[in-house]
């Protein structure tokens, strides 16, 4: 008996270690967009990562046929909108001019392609909301790379 649960044990850790080699990558992508962190210095992305991880490996056994990577971005998501009022400040990622909701839908409409229905569901929204949210958001981010009169795309770029 003893040595079957070690067995298990030792499985379900192999399982989840090469889930992580494979995902890890991509949700901390996602995470570091959440935060608006800059990739070289991303400690609350990682520290969102790690959580959502843990409650995932937490649930492995009950997944069944579910897909881990979407119960890990959901876990993500949901520390996410849980502590979003951390991620106010400025920290220099490229998102960080846009509230935590509107990070929040534009990474999973456009960066992870999570359907609006689904994001809706997820946010407990409406999908018109999700709509405006990302309309919105995605106007700001426009507008932030706009180049002024007389300047090109390179010049606002590089200044």
């Amino acid at each position: 008996m003893r040595q079957r649960r070690s067995a298990q044990r030792r499985r379900r850790a192999l399982e989840f270690e090469t889930f992580c080699a494979g995902a890890a990558g991509r949700l901390l992508h996602a995470a570091q967009l959440l935060t608006a962190e800059p990739p070289d210095a991303a400690p609350q992305a990682e520290r969102l990562l790690t959580q959502a991880l843990a409650r995932t490996y937490a649930r492995w056994d009950r997944l069944r046929g579910e897909d881990p990577y979407e119960t890990a971005r959901q876990q993500l998501v949901a520390r996410y909108a849980q502590t979003a009022w951390r991620y106010r400040r400025t920290s220099g990622g490229l998102l960080d001019r846009l509230s935590p909701q509107e990070r929040l839908v534009l990474v999973l409409r456009m960066s992870e392609g999570v359907a609006e229905e689904q994001t809706a569901a997820a946010l407990g929204l409406p999908p018109e909301r999700v709509h405006q949210i990302l309309m919105r958001a995605s106007a700001a981010m426009l507008s932030r790379h706009t180049p002024a009169p007389g300047r090109t795309r390179r010049e606002v770029a590089t200044s």
